[in-house]
């Protein structure tokens, strides 16, 4: 007798096991009970304990969602605090975003539009971990080793550390040295984060042979989705390789705010110099040797589990060159013809005796808000110039290079002058010409899109190409301003808790960077364009809802009260369903306009060295300042808050299935431009469900596990994860598989943000994956008009609508009214239930012939 399985894989809100089955407890809390047939307590295959060999159609539930939300066990501690690494995480979505992607990686090159737009991608996340590090460098070197010079400050810091207050400390740069341990320490940490997770999220499954069930091994057809790649869901080596170069880029970023410092308040001179500028050719190399890495073969390829390599370790002992160097010239003494250098630092007894000369003077360490100002303004011309590229290609380079080199030639001008130049005018300063060179740059995003030589249409209504092909940038920038967003909060709260016992009204002994001000007041700027922004979603929810109101309600002469409060609150969901379909994109994208103004400004106000006193006679002045401390104190507790709902997202079902949609799709990809990001499930879920259906068609024909066909029934973010498993398969297994996808946003979502993997053409593979001799799809896609996360596909495949309820009022002597079930309850479903006895019955065929319409 012919068997079919239907192999179900849940969505982002990880169901358990026995609602996969549709398993109900019997009376007394007797009745079927889900059982694991494979796979282990992590990820696992489940079936029914009333399950027989000999039924026709099985039922089986794939459960992967103890990779990203599981029980209450320490793990949900630390997947919350993944949380954190949002940014990264957003970063490395950015890399899949692109578009002109090809669909054989080897045939990418680095002068085209996707070969020079990904390397700007690993670039900007390189830089992403400096923002990371420059903060934590400022934290130890800045606040902690330089600023905080008395024990009323260092009293503050958990553990002994009132031995910097020690005037053997406080002479020379000594303590930098122990400031400069913190970052270094931290490197240290994400390192041994990414090399664990590694090693436990994606643990590869055992691999089917090929041929192994008799049949002849096929030969390699030519990609046609970059997804077919065998070695997409297997990156340890490039990761590793990543990982070092990350590792090794931080500590050189580390290194080089203590070294600049003393190279600007007391150039070295005899022996220290030869350490000093010894030590800066070290960390230039180190950095100039990352640049040119992120386009080379060795670190964009995934190549499977390949050695670090000469280039790693050629970093590696560069780096630690480069750290010994740095440690000696802070622990070496001044040079005999220079200033003290501890002149340089606040005085002591501010506290005591607030008019000492230096007390209410900005004495921060010298070049580190310089620094951090310039860091966040190139990171702003480069996530323009990754738009830019990426919508119009190569000629799209003009604008953004041009205002990225025509700032610092400015900035040199009216501090230095330029040979054969007049000076430049009087009251002309930096933050004046910072906001046309960054205009300038984003004329590149004005440009208009490159379009592929054969023109694809979108596969229906609102599946073109989402923010006109700036998506990498606008995802980056996301997980930047996150980023910027945490490092000055943490920024604010630790200088905040160091001089918690100085004057309100008079100048800070612990001052963070000047950039740090301008980002509180952004945040609260960004906050009241975000209540603007969910206000005009919530005007047009209404208006779309009154629209479907009308709709169900026309020409209803005889519907009751009670049918007229049922179409009200259809109507919600059918909005809702629209809303996010139709208008979610152009929302994310008009934020993100405001977002960029929001963020030019800010940038050249970093750039202009000042800030309003709260003490100003003009009462704008206090406003802003009142403003920017605010945001600040929110910035402070915002790392909490997000650890916090990262709890809540993995333990509260509730929260996961508003917010957990963004995490699942940001986390479903690889590591492979920022290998610090949290890990991916789909290295394990995607391999893993692969062996799975190949194992059980590759039993004898005589087992009793053995399945003649294969429903793969995946719902939600289960179908991207089917989707990307069809696409490994060999063919001659793909043919008795019949693909079921349902709450599917394979269109609307990754569709739009990931044409190179999804887009119109790359769905339209799938299709053709999914053919049958006689050119018949087996692909059903089911979809609600009341379901706000699943549309139809339109690829070639077969849509069935469902319809949703199932009625207005109670039928066949039910009292209670059909529920409404928007993105659940799909296989209980009428359609879905007809549409599944048809299907299996194609599949248990020996030859399988055309298909039949049903319904």
């Amino acid at each position: 007798m012919e068997r079919v399985l239907e192999l179900r894989v849940h969505g982002v809100s990880n169901t358990p096991p026995d609602q996969l089955l549709g398993l109900r407890p019997g009376p007394g809390g007797d009745g079927a009970q889900p059982g694991l047939v494979a796979g282990g307590a992590v990820t696992g295959f489940y079936r029914a304990s009333t399950a027989g060999r000999d039924d026709p159609i099985t039922v089986e539930a794939y459960s992967w969602g103890q990779l990203t939300s599981g029980a209450r066990t320490r793990r949900d501690v630390e997947r919350a605090l993944w949380t954190l690494l949002l940014p990264f995480t957003l970063a490395n979505v950015a890399l899949y975003a692109r578009t002109g992607i090809p669909a054989d990686p080897d045939r990418e090159r680095w002068a085209s539009r996707s070969g020079i737009t990904a390397w700007l991608i690993r670039l900007f996340c390189l830089s992403l971990t400096g923002t990371l590090v420059i903060t934590a460098t400022g934290i130890g070197v800045d606040l902690i080793g330089w600023q905080c010079v008395g024990p009323d400050c260092l009293g503050h810091l958990p553990g002994p550390w009132e031995f910097l207050g020690n005037q053997w400390w406080r002479e020379d740069t000594r303590a930098l040295a122990v400031g400069l341990l913190l970052p270094l320490v931290l490197l240290a940490g994400l390192g041994l984060v990414a090399w664990r997770t590694y090693q436990y999220e994606a643990e590869m499954p055992a691999e089917p042979h090929p041929g192994e069930d008799g049949s002849p091994t096929e030969r390699p057809q030519p990609l046609e989705n970059p997804l077919q790649d065998p070695t997409f869901w297997n990156g340890e080596g490039q990761l590793r390789r990543a990982a070092v170069l990350h590792l090794c880029t931080g500590a050189v970023v580390a290194a080089a705010v203590p070294v600049a410092a003393v190279i600007i308040m007391d150039p070295p001179r005899g022996p220290r110099a030869a350490v000093a500028w010894a030590t800066v050719g070290v960390l230039t190399a180190v950095v100039a040797i990352a640049v040119v890495a992120l386009g080379r073969p060795w670190l964009t390829r995934r190549q499977g589990a390949t050695p670090l390599g000469r280039w790693s370790a050629a970093v590696a002992l560069l780096t630690g060159l480069g750290l010994a160097g740095t440690f000696t010239l802070l622990l070496l003494p001044d040079g005999p013809a220079g200033r003290p250098l501890s002149a340089y630092r606040p005085p002591t007894g501010c506290v005591a005796d607030p008019g000492i000369a230096g007390c209410r003077t900005d004495r921060s360490l010298p070049g580190y808000d310089t620094a951090v100002a310039w860091l966040a303004t190139y990171q702003l011309l480069l996530l323009v110039t990754i738009g830019a590229v990426n919508r119009s290609g190569r000629r799209a380079l003009f604008g953004p290079v041009a205002g990225s080199v025509l700032l610092p030639l400015g900035v040199a001008w009216t501090e230095r002058g330029l040979p054969g130049l007049p000076p430049a005018p009087q009251g002309l300063n930096t933050w004046m010409l910072a906001v046309p060179a960054i205009a300038v740059a984003l004329t590149g995003l004005l440009l208009p899109r490159t379009r592929p030589a054969v023109p694809v249409q979108p596969l229906a209504a609102y599946t073109d190409l989402a923010w006109g092909g700036r998506g990498p940038a606008l995802i980056a920038g996301f997980g930047w301003m996150t980023a910027i967003a945490y490092c000055a909060g943490l920024l604010y709260w630790v200088s905040d808790r160091l001089d918690s016992r100085a004057d309100p009204s008079g100048q800070s002994r612990v001052v963070p960077p000047l950039a740090v001000f301008w980002a509180g007041l952004a945040c609260v700027i960004g906050l009241v364009a975000l209540l603007a922004l969910l206000v005009r979603a919530g005007v047009l929810l209404q208006s779309l809802r009154r629209a479907e109101y009308a709709a169900l309600t026309a020409g209803g002469a005889g519907l009751s009260a009670h049918d007229l409060r049922r179409c009200r609150d259809v109507s919600t969901f059918r909005a809702l369903h629209r809303l996010v379909g139709e208008h979610a994109i152009r929302l994310v994208g008009c934020y993100a306009t405001v977002s960029v103004v929001l963020v030019t400004l800010c940038c050249a106000a970093a750039l202009s060295r000042s800030r309003p006193s709260p003490l100003a006679p003009s009462g704008w002045q206090a406003v802003i300042h009142w403003a920017a401390n605010q945001g600040d104190t929110m910035l402070g507790w915002l790392p909490v808050v997000m650890s916090a709902l990262g709890l809540l997202v993995y333990r509260t079902d509730t929260v996961r299935r508003s917010v957990g949609v963004i995490w699942d799709v940001g986390t479903f990809w690889p590591r492979a431009a920022h290998p610090l990001a949290p890990p991916s499930y789909a290295e394990r879920a995607v391999p893993e469900l692969q062996t799975r259906v190949a194992g059980l068609f590759a039993l004898p024909p005589h087992h009793p596990d053995r399945m003649d066909g294969v429903i793969l029934s995946g719902h939600s973010q289960g179908t991207v994860i089917c989707a990307a498993m069809l696409l490994q398969l060999p063919r001659r297994w793909r043919r008795r598989i019949w693909f079921f996808s349902y709450g599917c946003q394979l269109t609307r979502l990754y569709g739009r943000v990931f044409p190179a993997y999804f887009g119109p053409e790359r769905l339209r593979t799938l299709a053709r994956a999914l053919t049958w001799p006689g050119d018949h799809v087996t692909w059903t896609n089911f979809w609600r008009d009341t379901d706000p996360l699943g549309w139809q596909v339109s690829a070639g495949e077969r849509d069935v609508p469902v319809v949703d309820p199932e009625a207005l009022h109670p039928t066949g002597g039910e009292v209670a009214d059909p529920p409404i079930h928007n993105h659940s309850g799909y296989p209980e479903a009428t359609e879905f239930i007809r549409e599944r006895a048809v299907v299996a019955r194609l599949l248990r065929r020996a030859v399988p012939s055309p298909r039949q319409r049903v319904g």
